[in-house]
């Protein structure tokens, strides 16, 4: 089963997420340094979980990096 199927809870819109406050993680961190960096934009530490992953998103159409893993996902 394809985990994008629809009625599939195993991916969520961030908005939807209920760890709203919480701050990101050390891995969701590390990725927005490196995807910033290579994107020319500014690093913000302080992020949620799901603005990270929001920004993530952004960031990983802005450089290209990450997408080519998704492409089959979607």
């Amino acid at each position: 089963m394809n985990t994008t199927d629809i009625g599939s809870n195993t991916i969520k819109d961030p908005d939807e997420w209920t760890t709203d406050d919480e701050p990101m993680t050390g891995a969701q961190d590390s990725y927005l340094k490196t995807l910033s960096d290579e994107a020319g934009e500014t690093f913000d530490e302080n992020l949620t979980k799901a603005e990270a992953s929001k920004r993530i998103d952004e960031l990983q159409h802005k450089t290209g990096r990450g997408l080519k893993d998704q492409q089959g996902v979607r």
